[in-house]
């Protein structure tokens, strides 16, 4: 496994903050502005990347009105695939100023995309990295055509199993792939949190030999977040300027607010987590002096006999640790010692 990849100059890893791309997909709504819009939102709320799809409705199907041609139930209910990929497509004429926008702005643009051509065409425009959707995981030729790029790649896996997962990874490595981060995921949308079984991207890295992240869509950030913790060093949400913007995918995406929170509190749940550490925190050290230690809570006269009655464990910490009290009781007082003295070796014998 690498220990990390790079993307537009990037570091992605557990040694690194989490990264996280923002998802325009089909939010545009058919408005190259409000794709804009979108780019400087992502850009503001502080991701390291938006993500665009690249296809049209005639390289993801054809027009039919079969019933396997339509979607059965979920937010798209009733809908042809040709019918909802053509609202949904980001028309590939918009591209080049989207990626020139990006540019503008400071923010990595890279796409997701479906067949040879949308690659070719992403290539033409010098994307820097490619995701390869769920819905793509098990098309091998088109993992094996990325790959041979060169360039970073993601893959996400939902509705892949074991097996699919792993020819996935095979292919992209064999095909000349050396970044490679593999993103669980649950392609439902919204999908419940209580689906994504984030103990999987642990077992993911170990058992597939890979960099993992999460491609999230539940509604808010919690499962986002915590998969930090469980080692995903990328993140991907979809995200829109209003979830009430009546697109088809504005219904499961963050809005402002919840991105700028997803970027804050991952880096905070990434520097959490850390590494394995029994050491005294820097942070701890001035408190070092309120842990509890031995006092003389009596005045003790010289010779006189330590008892439970004169010596006792409290706070503050200047004193003889507590674990040493049975050494000191039935010791007797070298000198004469007054009441709030703090117990040293050179007081007793």
């Amino acid at each position: 496994m690498n220990e990390f990849i790079t993307i537009d100059g990037k570091k992605i890893g557990p040694d690194f903050t989490p990264y996280i791309i923002a998802e325009l997909s089909a939010n545009h709504n058919g408005d190259i502005n409000r794709a804009f819009e979108i780019l400087e939102m992502a850009k503001r709320c502080g991701a390291d990347a938006i993500k665009i799809q690249t296809y049209t409705q005639d390289t993801l199907t054809i027009d039919c009105d079969k019933p396997e041609f339509k979607v059965e139930g979920g937010l798209w209910d009733g809908r042809t695939l040709y019918d909802l990929y053509t609202e949904a497509h980001m028309p590939w004429e918009w591209h080049k100023p989207l990626f020139e926008k990006a540019k503008e702005l400071g923010i990595t643009i890279f796409s997701s995309p479906f067949d040879f051509t949308a690659v070719d065409l992403l290539e033409e425009l010098g994307a820097p990295a490619y995701k390869i959707a769920s819905f793509e995981a098990i098309d091998l030729p088109l993992i094996e055509y990325v790959a041979k790029t060169g360039k970073p790649m993601i893959i996400s896996t939902g509705m892949a199993n074991e097996e699919e997962i792993r020819e996935a990874v095979e292919t992209a490595k064999n095909a000349g792939c050396k970044e490679l981060v593999v993103l669980h995921c649950v392609s439902g949308y919204p999908a419940p949190a209580s689906d994504y079984n984030l103990a999987t991207i642990p077992d993911m890295a170990k058992r597939f030999d890979v960099l993992t992240g999460l491609s999230d869509h539940t509604i808010d950030n919690t499962t986002a977040i915590t998969s930090v913790a469980l080692g995903a060093c990328l993140i991907e949400k979809h995200v829109t300027l209003d979830r009430n913007g009546g697109g088809p995918d504005d219904s499961f995406s963050l809005e402002e607010p919840e991105l700028k929170q997803l970027c804050d509190d991952s880096k905070t749940a990434w520097a959490a987590t850390g590494k394995v550490n029994y050491e005294r925190k820097e942070s701890e050290k001035g408190n070092m002096v309120f842990r509890r230690s031995l006092y003389v809570v009596k005045d003790v006269a010289e010779g006189e006999l330590f008892t439970h009655e004169n010596v006792r464990s409290i706070r503050p910490g200047y004193g003889l640790a507590p674990k040493h009290l049975k050494e000191v009781i039935g010791k007797r007082a070298v000198i004469d010692i007054t009441k709030g003295t703090a117990l040293a070796n050179e007081l007793f014998c």
